[in-house]
């Protein structure tokens, strides 16, 4: 893996690229939360991502299995959104669902994960978005490990990771 790519901190976690692969996978310094998401206009978000993070979070979308920065990162840390900053996942509760996506059995703490009902493409699944800026994360299944049996399966395009 080569070198990290720098954030622009007025941009807050663009990347300049639109490839979830090259995702930074350490800490970017000080993550910083948006005051207040909900303000910010479709143009404004997609300022301020990715090509691939505003087709993913804000669109609704979902990367390839296995292509995502941080489907197989096992350092110690925490996993932000990329939207808006807020703390979602700890890697304490990551574990390897041999799905391809980051996979973890419980969110950080109660009320930051917003869940709601999704029937796409013929299917009904729970979709899981951030609570503080409704950003789609992923979605959860009832087939995870103890203790809660849950997996939240999430792309990496919707995260940013904070090495402890």
């Amino acid at each position: 893996m080569g070198t990290l790519p720098k954030v622009n901190k007025q941009k807050f976690f663009t990347m300049a690229t639109s490839n979830s692969q090259d995702l930074p996978t350490h800490s970017v310094s000080s993550i910083q939360p948006i005051i207040d998401p909900k303000a910010l206009s479709e143009a404004d978000w997609s300022e301020r991502l990715s090509k691939e993070q505003f087709r993913v979070a804000r669109k609704g979308g979902t990367e390839r299995a296995f292509t995502g920065a941080y489907w197989n990162l096992k350092e110690t840390g925490s996993y932000h959104c990329v939207c808006c900053g807020s703390e979602l996942f700890s890697s304490e509760a990551k574990f390897d669902s041999g799905t391809g996506w980051p996979s973890f059995w419980e969110g950080m703490n109660s009320g930051v994960i917003s869940t709601h009902r999704d029937s796409s493409f013929g299917m009904n699944r729970t979709e899981i978005r951030c609570a503080n800026c409704d950003a789609h994360l992923g979605h959860v299944f009832s087939d995870g490990p103890a203790p809660t049996g849950q997996r939240y399966c999430v792309n990496s395009a919707s995260l940013q990771f904070e090495k402890a």
